[in-house]
């Protein structure tokens, strides 16, 4: 039986363990400083305030779906997708860690403005706006994938808040190149993105060499791959542009829609291969990134569409199931080159699986 002082010592060594009340007082603490524990009010109404913005996403975008099909005033189509985008500002900025009341008010300002005005650059600004939200969220809202199923899962909830997005953006009835509306939403969404992984991905420091060079890969491939498309659009020659449009009719004709490539050589893979990652280490952050591709071309999918057709439905189908094939293949031949682990690096790659807050919760 141990003695007195060394009972006391073992009490105050599992003091930490206990709960609040059960703790004993601190030294030299006044009576009253032992904090109880948080109120159970605060975690319902933080659950209630989730509920009820996932259920106000999904009423804006449900309702963005039926005024397309029936014929309805324009401004309260455009007063949807203005909540909308509210909603999405709010999502963000809560996900990230940030203050929701400047981003809210600023969503309502441009919303409100662009609605009441009727002003052509301001309704393309909360279009933009909207896409670019919608795309951010998308990456931002993910967890971490145990594996590749959970992974497919990950990759199917970042598109279904993306084309809520583009319900949104489509909503704004904004006559404008579908083009370079892409283009601008993607550079924005691109680079949001980039500012908020990196607190979440430690930093470039943490990224080491090799992922130094996965970076640098990645954004060649965005690069090139967008500049090529822009070249080929507007300076191709004539019999290049000809084959070129001769294959997507043929695509066309054969398969019922021509799959987007950047979602399925970059966007999907970076989404699969990113929450893969984000398991083990936070460095996976800076490959999801990279998904913002995929979520971005989502969001301006409706572009200059009047409704959601089969062509677009397959479209979008084609490549997320292209993008997910080629992930697992990524994600096969990273594991086949690092080689097969040691039996203790097994023993802790099979138990050290990385938490990170729920995906209705801020991220830090």
């Amino acid at each position: 039986m141990p003695g007195r002082r060394k009972a006391v010592l073992q009490r105050l060594d599992r003091a930490p363990e206990l709960p609040a009340r059960a703790r004993p007082p601190r030294i030299g603490a006044h009576p009253g400083d032992v904090q109880p524990p948080p109120s159970r009010h605060g975690a319902r109404v933080a659950t209630a305030s989730r509920t009820l913005w996932l259920l106000g996403l999904v009423a804006a975008s449900g309702a963005l779906v039926a005024v397309r099909y029936v014929d309805v005033d324009i401004v309260v189509e455009q007063s949807v997708a203005a909540a909308l985008g509210v909603l999405m500002a709010l999502g963000l900025s809560v996900r990230s860690g940030g203050r929701p009341f400047p981003a809210v008010a600023l969503a309502v300002l441009v919303g409100a403005a662009a609605v009441a005005t009727q002003s052509p650059t301001l309704l393309a600004g909360a279009a933009v706006g909207t896409g670019v939200l919608a795309a951010c969220l998308a990456v931002l809202g993910t967890t971490p994938a145990s594996s590749y199923g959970r992974a497919v899962v990950e990759v199917l909830v970042a598109e279904a808040v993306a084309s809520a997005g583009a319900l949104g953006v489509a909503g704004f009835r904004v006559g404008i190149d579908a083009d370079r509306f892409e283009y601008t939403v993607l550079a924005l969404a691109m680079a949001t993105t980039v500012a908020l992984v990196y607190r979440l991905g430690g930093g470039l420091h943490g990224l080491g060499r090799s992922g130094v060079v996965l970076v640098v890969a990645a954004m060649v491939l965005l690069v090139v791959g967008v500049a090529y498309t822009a070249a080929l659009t507007h300076w191709g020659s004539p019999g290049l542009r000809h084959d070129v449009d001769s294959g997507k009719l043929w695509l066309h004709d054969h398969l019922g829609a021509v799959p987007h490539p950047i979602e399925v050589l970059l966007g999907v893979p970076a989404l699969v291969w990113g929450v893969t990652m984000r398991d083990r280490r936070r460095q996976g952050w800076w490959v999801c990134a990279f998904g913002t591709t995929a979520t971005a071309s989502a969001a301006t999918r409706l572009v200059g569409e009047d409704t959601w057709t089969v062509h677009t439905a397959l479209g979008a189908a084609y490549s997320i199931v292209l993008g997910l094939v080629l992930g697992y293949v990524v994600i096969r031949v990273v594991r086949l080159l690092r080689g097969k682990p040691g039996r203790r690096a097994a023993t802790v790659e099979d138990t050290g699986h990385r938490p990170e807050p729920p995906r209705l919760q801020p991220l830090h």
